[in-house]
């Protein structure tokens, strides 16, 4: 009997990258492979440079609110409570990425509920087809009078 051992490894999130990188680098240097550890070092050190300057950068209440699904009210109203810190001017307020609030989104729909057409039927019609249905099936049945 033979038995597979296999580790279970949750997604990496993007900001995990570097470090998980930096271990494999860690286990590559310990079975002499410098080269492939400078590499992964290399790759963490850009992506976590690249997260920074992400995270830095400032959005008009206008771009905010396209990015974060909030109106540009609403993040304007956040910024003059005091709860989210304002990364502009006094009338100018502008939004740290880091600090953007996002919108919960839905579940996408599922395929054949999202491709099927919409149409609006009235009760009338849809009693018709009901019995037009039973009629053409030969399963109506008669109403006693």
């Amino acid at each position: 009997m033979t038995r597979k051992s296999r580790r279970k490894t949750k997604p990496a999130s993007v900001e995990g990258l570097p470090a998980d990188w930096r271990g494999k680098a860690k286990a590559l240097r310990r079975y002499g492979s410098e080269t492939a550890a400078l590499v992964l070092d290399l790759c963490a050190d850009d992506l976590e440079t690249t997260i920074r300057e992400r995270d830095e950068t400032t959005l008009s209440l206008v771009e905010a609110a396209r990015e974060s699904g909030y109106s540009r009210e609403h993040l304007g109203r956040l910024v003059r409570d005091g709860k989210i810190p304002n990364a502009g001017r006094l009338n100018a307020p502008r939004i740290a990425r880091i600090h953007l609030p996002r919108k919960a989104t839905p579940p996408p729909a599922p395929p054949l509920a999202r491709d099927a057409p919409r149409r609006e039927l009235s009760n009338r019609q849809i009693v018709r087809s009901i019995i037009r249905r039973g009629m053409e099936d030969g399963t109506h049945e008669t109403w006693p009078a």
